[in-house]
């Protein structure tokens, strides 16, 4: 398919396609969709090989957000029955981050709901980095905790932090359907005060939430303009009890071509398989490892993942190797623009242009809600982790 071979040869050279090429991708049919899988593995295992990054999240606090995202199961007015609690001690929280460590997580992603941190609790989430890193002193720690004020990015940076997650979700112009309380502005403001403090940037998106082609093409364009080192690709898990409970919209073939779609896109970023993969990928998981060379270990904030150790025989069984905790994660140009302030991802000078049909629906009856399962067990009960 010439379409397929155009991509690759400008995934290898850091080009961006055009968003009529990226759109052709989510419009290419099932019996088309190992060839797209192919094609996007050529790249991704020309950038990162076959090393798979570990990541693990440690939910802080849960539920009880002021925030009306409509995806999320903390939200105001949600009657999701999940866990809620409110921040853990820093040993607490370094406890659970050493759980994901053991089982070969490289990064830990610290998480908080709520609309942004006050000073405390920047002061509190530098008292658990740090306890963290005194425990492992070799590990990645990710800090998601919502829009920042001023200074607190480099509050986070001195502490210790080495990231920081603030996801756009979906497109600049559906956003406003999708939550009110605050701005796609105001999120890209925030992964900019990441950047300039020196945080490795880490931004993605939810797909599922009913957007179209056409939206998931700018989300991905605009976070390509944006340049974070890392683009997790979360896919909407309906949670009962949520304005979105409804929208079973993804089928597995059509998750991989989003994540293909991405990895075309952004070539040489680290791509992250992120929420939702067990719900929605299903049985075709391993086939996501050829397009994404990251993945979350385990649980997620407030529903039940794959159990730590199918993770890792997945990832043997496909062929694939854990990272290991000395191992460079982004190619050695990516790295270098990290140093010293990046331009848009895939350029290969730093400074190149950034800028079908919806899939198959699959009807109510196939919609497997038995597979939304809210986490019962790790940070916040007295059960051990999933890692």
């Amino acid at each position: 398919m010439d379409l397929l071979n155009t991509l690759v040869d400008k995934g290898l050279r850091r080009e961006p396609p055009t968003r009529d090429e990226a759109l052709a991708v989510l419009a290419t049919s099932d019996d088309d969709l190992l060839d797209v899988v192919a094609a996007a593995g050529k790249v991704r295992r020309h950038w990162f090989g076959r090393r798979v990054k570990l990541n693990y999240l440690v939910n802080l606090k849960s539920g009880l957000c002021p925030e009306d995202c409509s995806y999320c199961s903390q939200r105001l007015g949600s009657k999701a029955d999940i866990l809620k609690y409110t921040w853990l001690k820093p040993e607490e929280a370094a406890a659970a981050a050493g759980a994901g460590v053991a089982g070969g997580a490289k990064r830990v992603c610290l998480v908080a709901s709520g609309r942004g941190p006050t000073d405390r609790d920047v002061d509190r989430v530098s008292k658990t980095i740090a306890a963290i890193k005194e425990q492992n002193e070799d590990v990645e720690v990710c800090a998601c905790l919502g829009l920042l004020s001023d200074g607190q990015a480099e509050r986070l940076r001195e502490a210790g932090a080495d990231a920081y997650n603030h996801n756009l979700n979906t497109s600049e112009a559906t956003y406003g359907d999708i939550t009110t309380t605050h701005t796609y502005a105001d999120r890209v403001e925030t992964v900019r005060q990441a950047q300039a403090a020196g945080l490795s940037a880490c931004s993605g998106l939810i797909a599922g939430m009913g957007e179209s082609d056409e939206d998931l093409v700018d989300v991905v364009f605009a976070l390509r303009e944006l340049d974070p080192d890392s683009v997790p690709v979360n896919f909407l898990i309906p949670f009962e009890g949520t304005p979105l409970a409804k929208e079973w919209n993804l089928t597995p073939q059509r998750c991989l071509r989003i994540l293909a779609m991405a990895r075309f896109v952004c070539p040489d970023v680290e791509v992250r398989l992120a929420g939702g993969r067990e719900v929605h990928l299903r049985s075709l998981q391993p086939l996501a490892l050829h397009l994404a060379n990251s993945i979350f270990l385990g649980d997620y904030l407030t529903s039940e993942g794959q159990a730590g150790k199918a993770d890792l025989e997945m990832i043997a069984d496909a062929g694939f190797e854990v990272e290991g905790a000395d191992e460079r994660t982004l190619p050695e140009h990516r790295a270098d623009l990290a140093a010293g302030g990046h331009g848009p991802c895939g350029d290969a000078n730093g400074e190149g242009v950034c800028g079908g049909s919806p899939g198959s629906v699959p009807p109510a009856e196939r919609a497997r809600t038995d597979l939304v399962a809210v986490r019962r067990r790790g940070t916040g009960t007295e059960l051990p982790p999933n890692a």
